[in-house]
């Protein structure tokens, strides 16, 4: 087979297989919503259970990164996938609340899907090609919005318990069609010489930490908004399960397939300057997300005047659409920075920044939940995540200010 047939077969395979490990990943953000009301969950511990695959499937990263490079992204691509369908399946017969959490740990090992993918992706395609080739993959992300299409019709049809016994048989099949239509280069593997220490030198590197810190904001972000959607519809606006699965899609579907216009994007304007207006377009709309429903009564000269201050469901949902894709295109553009920078050790950085992402996911909804819990204030998911942002632009102001040379974009865009 030409080697362009075998760069498009295992791009397409891979994307694929990725985009059936992050809806597996993101199973609990509607499978949780049944759980909490059978076990009585609060707010915390509901976001405790959607984030534990998020989790684990944060800190396998790294390692897979360097497997990755060590042994080559195939095989371990197709072992990671095997090695999650048995607890998949036990799902469907847990019953206490810590059964659910340790099984989700070993269910989110789908999630380190990403940092095999991407070196395994990359390194089939030229450097001016990378961008759009590892957005492709990325937009794998779009399981999510797979989640929320199919999930809540298995579970109103068989029952909950179906939903793990569908998903254990997808993933079987998944792994058995990747290795039929992938291939193996030796030549993309890192030299045998090359021990564990030596590929992690390039944590001593500052770029990787202002990396993993825009990633922790563009994908960890949306990891926790993924998971947290669906349930945001229906507290908030009582929505019953299906619609808000659906809604919550119009996040998660842009926020996964719009990733490979991302990569295209960052490969035609650079990474720096897609970056930094996804960060502004970002902090806009959680700026206006983050305003809570609101009553209040002004004084006039003429008497009083009662003002009610909301959000609709469709402004909700429009804002919600534009954050989705921008988060796209700058999951992209990170990794952008990543491939341009360290064409050469790319397993290890970007197993390294997606764990920082997956971590980012991990603790988001985590803390979502406990601050509805301590202020009761729904909309203050999307007052931590504008923080958040601000973090991001400040350090992208100060850092690339401070090397004019190499972001003249910037420069300009500023």
């Amino acid at each position: 087979m030409a080697g362009n047939n075998k760069q498009i077969s295992v791009l397409v395979s891979s994307t694929f297989a990725f985009t059936i490990c992050f809806a597996v990943w993101m199973m609990f953000a509607v499978l949780g919503i049944p759980i909490k009301n059978n076990l009585g969950l609060n707010e915390t511990q509901f976001g405790l259970l959607a984030a534990m695959p998020v989790l684990t499937g944060s800190l396998v990263r790294v390692p897979l990164g360097i497997w990755t490079d060590k042994f080559g992204g195939r095989i371990v691509f197709f072992l990671l996938m095997l090695s999650s369908v048995v607890p998949i399946y036990l799902i469907a017969y847990a019953t206490a609340y810590w059964h659910f959490l340790v099984l989700g740990l070993f269910v989110g090992l789908a999630g380190g899907s990403f940092s095999v993918g991407t070196p395994y992706v990359a390194r089939w395609f030229e450097k001016e090609r990378r961008g759009l080739a590892m957005g492709i993959f990325g937009a794998g992300n779009s399981g999510s919005a797979v989640t929320k299409f199919v999930a809540p019709g298995i579970i109103a049809a068989f029952g909950w318990q179906m939903l793990p016994k569908v998903y254990a048989i997808a993933m079987l099949a998944t792994a058995l069609l990747f290795w039929f239509f992938s291939y193996t280069d030796k030549s993309h593997q890192a030299p045998a010489g090359v021990s564990f220490s030596e590929q992690m030198k390039v944590l001593k590197d500052p770029r990787v930490w202002r990396y993993c810190q825009y990633y922790s904001v563009v994908f960890g972000g949306y990891v926790a908004l993924a998971l947290w959607m669906t349930k945001y519809y229906v507290a908030e606006y009582g929505f019953d399960i299906r619609h808000a699965a659906l809604l919550a899609a119009c996040f998660s579907l842009p926020g996964g397939v719009l990733r490979a216009l991302g990569g295209w994007i960052s490969d035609k304007f650079g990474a720096i300057k897609v970056t930094w207006w996804v960060m502004w377009v970002c902090w806009v709309c959680f700026f206006l997300l983050s305003y809570p429903q609101t009553s209040m009564v002004v004084k006039t000269v003429t008497g009083d005047m009662t003002l009610n201050i909301a959000l609709s469901p469709l402004l909700f949902t429009v804002l919600l659409f534009v954050v989705g894709i921008a988060m796209a295109v700058g999951k992209a553009s990170v990794f952008k920075f990543i491939g341009d920078d360290f064409s050469d050790n790319i397993g290890a950085v970007s197993g390294v920044v997606g764990l920082a992402g997956g971590l980012g996911g991990f603790v988001l909804p985590i803390m979502f939940g406990a601050l509805v819990d301590l202020t009761g204030v729904r909309s203050s998911a999307f007052m931590l995540l504008y923080g958040t942002v601000c973090v991001s632009l400040v350090w992208m102001h100060f850092s690339f200010k401070r090397a004019p040379a190499r972001a003249p974009a910037l420069a300009a865009a500023m």
